[in-house]
């Protein structure tokens, strides 16, 4: 199954509320991740900069089912406040990709 990884940004004031928001995600939030495919997800930061890695067969499609979704749309919608944008990303970019160069398993 694809990786793939992309990037955030929060606001530095927004740091400690995005992280204690992140260890009490919403279980039907959760589901909703696993119902459309995705697997092994993890968010890494460094100061105001998110990396997210995730394993889904089809990264767009799993994307567009949660911009339908209203547990996702209320959880987007709440941590909304927390970001800024992401100094690279490119007009129409949905997120900032990464792309992967090496991987071990």
């Amino acid at each position: 199954m694809p990786r793939y990884a992309f990037k955030l940004r929060i606001r530095p004031e927004a740091i400690e509320e995005y992280e204690t928001e992140h260890r009490r995600v919403w279980p039907e939030l959760l589901a909703r991740l696993k119902a459309v495919g995705i697997s092994d997800y993890s968010i890494f930061r460094r100061g105001q900069d998110l990396t997210l890695v995730l394993r889904v067969d089809n990264f767009e499609k799993a994307w567009d089912e949660l911009d339908r979704d209203p547990v996702n749309q209320k959880w987007q919608q709440f941590m909304s406040r927390l970001f800024e944008p992401v100094p690279d990303q490119h007009n129409g970019e949905r997120f900032a990709m990464l792309q992967e160069v090496f991987y071990l398993e």
